[in-house]
């Protein structure tokens, strides 16, 4: 198929008064320009890296757990000696990290009290799709949601954030966000560090701009969404992580609305990858660069040898298999300090990492119920944006799917899906590196390169309430690069109007 320019359709759209003109009008590139959005360094003034609470939960006579967010505005020294209006859960930004076991019934009191309407969606989680808080599960100004469900997945780093349409990237941008660890028997046994904010640490690395009074700076998305120049870790900028281990374990989001990072240390030294993002690999992979697009986890365990070591965002190697003159306006070219680690002296000991981590029950394509099609272009799958008022389709529960996806734009695009974890058949007829081979629910997917995903459905349907599939990158999913499945009972269908979905207002909400 022909690929047009990301240049040619934005001039393209100047001529013809298609529906998209409206979104892309402000959306400007800057070919010539080299990193136009180059992050700062870390800088030797340094702030302790702030470790997101633990969020508590109280416990009612049948066992479910009972926890509460409540969406707010409020003002946070990102910048050290500025301060900045964000929004956050439960305080002024990002949210309190949720944990929760396996088997355990959890249930969330949901209170919106910004200006306008929100939603959250728990990433990566298997979940009803009335509760999953895609755009359909809105939250007015002063409304609560009350979802509940029973977690039924492999331990795994995954997150919650909101997913209004239109708005997302706002949203994430001003500050919510938060972590949801799952644990289950597997994690519990296996020898890796896990004491919470000791040796096991969370890590949401985004970036943004500021005006020169402090403020979040929104103006003038590039092509792939609000590139910052600024990298804020756990909701500050310049940060330092104390150790006081041998070893250390990363737990890693891209958090960002489009960046995307090529993570390694400045002196290159090895690190083990020990899960992605719906949990545990097969085994400990030695690497020296991990990838990751928005959205997207990775778990890391890398051993202190006495000397500080400075986590870095690298260049893409490959320009993250972008046109040469194209891939400077995506920051792919851009370097830069993401999180300096200094040992103490005298580090407790840590367990030498296991040789086996899971056993990944591998999907098998040729069972597939059905084969899909995705092609990723022009803020469009399959020459479509989001409508919601359409089900594009609708796989039936218990089955297994295998989806073909390739992004034949000449932009950097990924693919999440909602519900599920999936697992990489192959990329270009290839089996995917090992970084790859374990359970997946965002994948990066370079122009031109093919993906063959296996999923499989279970648990859960509804003849109602859809799931989504989208681009990450956020801006590109507010301009309608998204669509939406049922997941149905043998024999049942959709139900008629299923997209008017009711709205929280105020009160209960469900």
């Amino acid at each position: 198929m022909n690929v047009v320019s990301r240049r040619a359709f934005l001039m393209g759209l100047a001529a013809t008064p298609i529906a998209l003109s409206a979104g892309c009008a402000a959306v400007q590139s800057n070919p010539g320009q080299s990193n136009p959005a180059q992050p700062s360094p870390v800088g030797a003034s340094s702030r302790p890296l702030p470790i997101p609470p633990l969020a508590t939960a109280t416990v009612d006579a049948a066992g479910a757990r009972h926890f509460t967010l409540s969406a707010g505005t409020g003002s946070t020294e990102i910048l050290a000696g500025k301060s900045t209006a964000t929004w956050g859960f439960n305080g002024s930004m990002l949210g309190p990290t949720i944990r929760a076991r396996r088997g355990d019934a959890i249930a969330f009191t949901i209170d919106n009290g910004l200006p306008e309407a929100t939603t959250v969606h728990w990433h990566g989680m298997h979940v009803p799709a009335r509760f999953d808080g895609g755009p359909h599960q809105t939250i007015e100004p002063g409304a609560r949601w009350e979802p509940a469900w029973t977690v039924n997945q492999p331990g795994a780093t995954l997150w919650y954030h909101p997913h209004p349409h239109g708005s997302t990237e706002k949203h994430v941008y001003r500050g919510l966000a938060g972590l949801f660890l799952v644990d289950d028997d597997v994690t519990d046994a296996v020898n890796l560090p896990k004491t919470y904010g000791v040796d096991d640490i969370p890590l949401i690395i985004q970036d943004k701009r500021f005006t020169p009074d402090g403020a979040l700076d929104e103006s003038d998305p590039t092509d792939i969404g609000l590139l910052g120049d600024t990298i804020v870790t756990n909701g500050i900028a310049g940060a330092h992580l104390p150790v006081r281990t041998e070893r250390v374990r990363l737990r890693i989001l891209n958090g960002s609305s489009g960046r995307m990072y090529n993570l390694g240390f400045s002196d290159d030294r090895e690190f083990h990858l020990v899960a992605s993002d719906g949990g545990l690999l097969a085994a400990p992979v030695p690497l020296t660069r991990v990838r990751l697009s928005p959205g997207e986890r990775a778990e890391i365990v890398v051993a202190m040898d006495g000397s500080n070591a400075l986590l870095r965002a690298h260049a893409f190697e490959d320009d993250a298999g972008l046109d040469r003159g194209d891939a400077a306006s995506f920051g792919v070219r851009d370097s830069f300090g993401i999180l300096e680690l200094r040992p103490g002296a005298n580090p407790d000991p840590s367990a030498a990492l296991p040789a086996t981590l899971a056993t990944i029950a591998r999907l098998d394509p040729e069972s597939a119920a059905t084969q899909r099609s995705f092609e990723l272009q022009w803020f469009m799958i399959n020459g479509a944006q989001m409508d919601m008022n359409r089900i594009d389709f609708s796989p039936g529960v218990d089955t297994t799917e295998v989806w073909t996806v390739r992004n034949i734009d000449d932009w950097p695009h990924n693919f999440h899906v909602h519900d599920v974890q999936f697992q990489i058949v192959d990329i270009d007829g290839s089996p995917p590196p090992a970084e790859l081979a374990g359970w997946k629910d965002t994948v990066y997917t370079p122009p031109g390169v093919r993906f063959r995903l296996a999923l499989r459905f279970t648990e859960y349907t509804d003849p109602t309430v859809p799931y989504m599939y989208h681009c990450h990158l956020l801006l590109h999913e507010d301009q309608g690069m998204m669509g939406q499945f049922l997941v149905l009972e043998p024999g049942q269908q959709p139900a008629p109007m299923a997209m008017t979905m009711p709205t929280n207002h105020g009160g209960h909400g469900g």
